[in-house]
């Protein structure tokens, strides 16, 4: 008798399963809402799990999960036509574009750039995230999304520059570490120290 192969929930556990955080990170980010992303990921492995059968083993696992992750999101979408606050390109986008060596701080809390990150438009936020965070390639983004890889290209290129404009301005404005505060001035007689 041959030995028999991994079951189908074995395999869900071995293939599917360690990609729930990727998942999870990436949900929280799209729709801005942790309970949100806890249960469009929830209904993404669901969605996995009834359709494993169809998953040829060997093959990007993660990539098919985050397909059903995007559809469930486009569905939910289009279902409640509700759309998460963006910013216009026109507030965070002179006429002008920035330079690559536009001055930006040397670091950046983690908060800082998910602030900044979540003021991108969904279209811009999604490929970046994808791309830089998931390591997925444009390519890849561009069979996840059904979109041309131009337009993920694009969509990268325009989501740092926004970034990189965000980042730039909140930090003229609010700087990102306190400026060093001067001891008090001790008393003076008339003016003299």
């Amino acid at each position: 008798m041959l030995p028999l192969g991994p079951t189908r929930e074995e395999r869900f556990e071995s293939e599917a399963l360690p990609h729930m955080g990727n998942l999870l990170g990436t949900a929280r980010r799209l729709t801005g809402s942790r309970k949100s992303a806890e249960d469009l990921v929830q209904e993404t492995m669901l969605r996995g799990w009834r359709a494993f059968d169809q998953f040829a083993t060997g093959t990007n696992c993660k990539g098919w999960l985050f397909r059903i992750l995007f559809n469930l999101l486009s569905k939910q979408r289009q279902k409640t036509r509700a759309r998460p606050p963006t910013v216009s390109l026109d507030e965070h986008c002179e006429h002008h574009e920035l330079s690559a060596e536009a001055a930006l701080p040397a670091r950046l809390s983690p908060d800082e750039m998910f602030a900044a990150l979540d003021l991108l438009p969904i279209e811009h936020r999604s490929v970046l995230i994808l791309s830089i965070v998931e390591g997925f390639t444009c390519q890849e983004i561009a069979d996840l999304q059904e979109i041309p890889i131009g337009t993920v290209m694009s969509r990268i290129s325009r989501a740092r520059a926004n970034l990189r404009q965000i980042l730039t301005r909140r930090t003229e404005i609010t700087p990102l570490v306190s400026p060093p505060t001067l001891p008090a001035a001790k008393d003076t007689v008339e003016g003299r120290p």
